[in-house]
């Protein structure tokens, strides 16, 4: 049997909900996140978003993590485009293997049954 544990989240960056706080610097705002600029520019991983109840919406995975996480809340063809403004919290587990971030993708998308990842979801 293979034993595979998921990694811990090396960051996560949560919805900042009230329009009018001025204890952050006022940086554009997409969809209530503000602190893209900490995930790391050029590293590698996997990615995960969740709604307020905590509930694992999306799992992805991405070779430049900080890239491809602004592209899923501006992107028309993102895989989460009508759920985005659902998105409370993001965690970002840092994995430079390729192969790795995909054998982790695919299994957190199983084991903890990942609402909109249908292409990798063998639970349904």
């Amino acid at each position: 049997m293979i034993k595979i544990e998921v990694p811990q989240p090396d960051l996560t960056i949560v919805k900042k909900n009230a329009e009018g706080d001025t204890s952050e610097a006022a940086i554009a705002r997409q969809y209530g996140f503000i602190d893209y600029h900490k995930i790391a520019r050029d590293k590698g991983g996997i990615y995960m978003y969740y709604d307020a109840h905590d509930e694992l919406m999306f799992v992805g995975k991405a070779r430049k993590l900080r890239m491809r996480i602004r592209k899923s809340f501006e992107d028309a063809a993102s895989p989460i485009k009508l759920y985005r403004d659902d998105v409370y919290k993001i965690e970002v587990c840092y994995v430079e293997d390729p192969m790795e971030r995909e054998i982790y993708e695919t299994y957190i998308i199983n084991k903890f049954q990942s609402k909109y990842n249908i292409d990798k979801a063998f639970f349904r």
